[in-house]
């Protein structure tokens, strides 16, 4: 990993090798005042318990397979598949298939960009 105060360069890899195996779990690995990102890790057959949260959220899935619902419309999601979630959205993954890894990013500011 190379940092200063202004950037960074972490290795996915890496990162995804700290994930501790338990059936559901989050590691935050970057946070700014501005910006929050994690790994998400949801086990075959687990149960999603989140709640909608208070910032805008992206994940992007990097393996497994899974039910996703948001607003009561259903889809599949699968590596590659990038959502976005408006803050305080309802939304849960579930019928897990398949072991996910999913990058998980939260705006953390409501800063306009000129």
């Amino acid at each position: 990993m190379m940092q200063d105060e202004s950037w960074q360069v972490l290795n996915l890899e890496e990162l995804t090798g700290q994930l501790k195996g338990d059936s559901v779990e989050y590691m935050e690995f970057l946070k700014t005042p501005n910006l929050s990102c994690g790994l998400y890790s949801l086990a075959a057959g687990s149960k999603d318990m989140q709640a909608p949260h208070d910032e805008d959220e992206v994940y992007l899935v990097l393996s497994g397979r899974a039910q996703f619902r948001l607003k009561g419309e259903t889809m599949e999601v699968k590596p590659g598949s990038f959502l976005y979630v408006r803050a305080a959205v309802e939304h849960s993954f579930f019928e897990i298939q398949e072991d996910m890894t999913l990058l998980v990013l939260f705006s953390t500011s409501a800063r306009q960009f000129a």
